[in-house]
């Protein structure tokens, strides 16, 4: 069964607000303000991923083709991100807590995003789509790199609060 680039872009527009529910509901719940705001722009970067997945499926219906995209006016807000990720936020986030969880489980969907994405790029006949599809990957990269380091200051917290260090 041949899946359609209509298909696709649903699936992927269904995997953003997915990232997007989960990104805004650890805002919601978590009581520091600079988890809450590393978790808003994420929310709002996935928001961002969303328009433009919906721009491409309602161009890819009218005229059969996706759009040349426009990625150089985007601004990626992993600066904006990594001045908030300080040493000061690792220690105010419990390693065991809502938040570790949360950014576990949100390294796990960026891998999948991360993976779809490639994918779609590596297939992709349209040069419009690859460029997307590689555009997407990267950003979901850059998203995964941040909540990669910060889990690692997380457990390397947990390691140390917990003597678990081998000196």
């Amino acid at each position: 069964m041949k899946t359609d680039l209509s298909d696709i872009l649903k699936q992927a527009i269904i995997m953003e607000a997915r990232g997007k529910s989960l990104y805004q509901k650890v805002a919601e719940q978590t009581e520091n303000k600079d988890v809450k705001k590393i978790f808003d722009i994420m929310a709002e970067e996935e928001q961002t991923h969303i328009e433009f997945l919906t721009r491409q499926l309602i161009n890819l219906k009218n005229k059969q083709q996706f759009e040349k995209n426009d990625f150089s006016s985007q601004e990626h807000a992993e600066e904006a991100v990594n001045k908030i990720l300080t040493q000061e936020i690792t220690e105010k986030i419990s390693g065991a807590g809502f938040e570790a969880a949360a950014i576990s489980a949100a390294i796990d969907m960026e891998n999948k995003s991360i993976e779809v994405y490639s994918e779609q790029a590596k297939k992709a006949t349209d040069p419009n789509a690859k460029e997307l599809f590689e555009w997407l990957a990267n950003w979901e990269k850059g998203h995964h790199k941040l909540l990669i380091e910060l889990n690692k200051q997380l457990t390397e917290k947990v390691w140390y609060d917990n003597s678990f260090w081998p000196f």
